[in-house]
């Protein structure tokens, strides 16, 4: 997994390598180097390059870009909003050597961004606490606006370096060159639709500030899927591998419990059952024949088939009727390990008796549902780990809170899964999602429940990256199309 951090932690991690004999100066040369050395290789056949310098750090690190684009051969505009006269500490040494150089540097104009072919956005850093206004929002606007694409110093000016939120109005960058340490905010809410491609150099700095921080939450990578899911043995058998039950499947959506069915077995569960409406069991039995579909109507004949499963999921179509609502009561009374989703999550903000140890899949719709009042989608997105964390400790469970840089969180660690694509925004994806933790919790019963959830949660988003290029585009990708590509999503970390 990869660490990440808050900005207030990055900046601590920054101090601590000064303290250890690294100037800022240096550090500050260092970053806008390899920015430089990431611009020139992305867009080699770029002739002017217009920099926007704001007054912090993220500025001084955009005069160094300046001063190295200028030794290459470049045209640059160096444009500020605030005065290279008013800069402090290393910035103000930086703006100083290039403009010492022959470097010009003038107020910023949105017409300046005409003819260039590439921008830095090098305008707000990673510590902006409050929505972008005046200028500065004005020059976020003619950023995005600009035919060029734009290169991000650290992070897009204008997102939150912590949550990810979008803070009024921020930069669309195409590439996000991020330093010291990743910042959590590049990767969750409106972080992954500003950064473009996100490189990490931690400027020759690990080494001299290893364990002074905790990290805040921890970023899912294919080697984690590897790790909690070993090579199975040559003598292996389905009895070894888990037995997960799907209940759900309320009129007219059966399609939702085959999804999920289909997405556990896909994830390698032993065995798969599904408890549904009688009129349903051919349409999930059809395309599904290894699944075993048992037509239910009264919650006495979940009984047996909660009493072989070693993981239940409920929820997916389940509808809050009469029918939904016994399926779920005799669900919650099992004592089974619980996956909860879609209509599950509906029925538990309904009755709001907590079932502890359960992992819950909220969307963000579902999320202010459950965590009722003084909590709306809008305040979800503006703190997505603050919710997450919420939930986790309102509910005693571990929370998988969906959305671009899914969080799970159950209320000590927190992890992140930014894989996927925008083409997985469409119906019956997340009861895939489903299927694949009750898969993967059925496989590994002894794995720590949220870390096995994070890694359901990037494996669910690899398969969907997969499934939109063999498709060769994302729009018109189908829930449908994601459980085939789960075996092979699930290998790319094989140990």
């Amino acid at each position: 997994m990869q660490e990440l951090y808050t900005p207030d932690q990055v900046a601590r991690l920054d101090q601590a390598a000064i303290r250890a004999g690294i100037p800022g100066e240096v550090l500050m040369g260092r970053a806008g180097r390899r920015l430089w050395r990431e611009i020139h290789r992305r867009w080699p056949a770029a002739r002017r390059l217009a920099v926007v310098c704001g007054g912090g750090n993220n500025g001084g690190d955009g005069y160094v870009v300046a001063h190295l684009a200028r030794q290459a051969g470049l045209e640059v505009e160096l444009l500020h909003l605030v005065s290279p006269q008013r800069l402090g500490g290393a910035a103000a040494y930086h703006a100083r050597r290039y403009l010492d150089h022959g470097g010009a540097a003038r107020p910023f104009g949105p017409d300046a961004l005409e003819g260039v072919d590439v921008i830095v956005d090098a305008l707000l850093g990673t510590g902006l606490d409050r929505p972008v206004g005046g200028a500065f929002a004005e020059a976020v606007t003619a950023m995005n606006a600009a035919a060029a694409p734009v290169a991000a110093v650290d992070i897009p000016s204008g997102v939150h370096g912590r949550t990810g939120a979008e803070m009024g109005v921020a930069v669309r960058a195409r590439l996000t060159v991020t330093f010291v340490a990743g910042k959590s905010g590049l990767f969750t809410g409106r972080g992954p639709a500003c950064t473009g491609a996100v490189v990490l150099d931690d400027l020759a700095t690990a080494a001299l500030t290893a364990g002074a921080e905790v990290p805040y939450a921890r970023r899912v990578t294919a080697e984690d899927v590897g790790a909690i899911l070993p090579p199975r043995p040559r003598d292996a058998h389905k009895g070894q591998h888990g037995h997960v039950l799907v209940v759900g499947g309320g009129r007219g959506m059966a399609g939702a419990v085959r999804l999920a069915a289909e997405a556990a077995g896909r994830s390698g569960a032993g065995l798969v059952s599904v408890a549904t409406r009688p009129e349903h069991v051919p349409a999930v039995v059809g395309p599904c024949p290894a699944v075993m579909a048992h037509g239910i109507e009264h919650p006495e004949e979940l009984a047996p088939l909660l009493s072989r499963a070693s993981v239940v999921a409920v929820g997916p179509g389940l509808g809050q009727g009469d029918w939904g609502r016994a399926m779920w009561a005799a669900c919650r009374e099992a004592g089974q390990a619980l996956v909860i989703d879609a209509d599950g999550l509906n029925l538990l903000a309904a009755g709001q008796r907590p079932v502890p140890g359960a992992v819950l899949t909220p969307h963000p719709g579902e999320a202010a549902r459950l965590l009722g009042a003084g909590w709306d989608t809008a305040g979800i997105a503006a703190d997505r780990f603050a919710a997450a964390r919420t939930l986790a400790a309102q509910w005693q469970t571990v929370t998988l809170l969906k959305g671009a840089g899914t969080l799970v969180d159950d209320g000590a660690a927190r992890y992140l899964a930014d894989a996927g694509t925008p083409g997985m925004a469409s119906g019956g994806v997340g009861d895939v999602l489903t299927g694949v933790v009750a898969g993967l919790w059925a496989q590994c019963p002894d794995a720590d429940p949220a870390w096995l959830a994070a890694v359901a949660a990037y494996a669910h988003g690899r398969a969907g990256e997969r499934a939109a290029a063999a498709l060769g585009g994302e729009r018109g990708l189908l829930a449908s199309d994601l459980p085939g590509q789960l075996p092979a999503a699930l290998a790319e970390g094989a140990l």
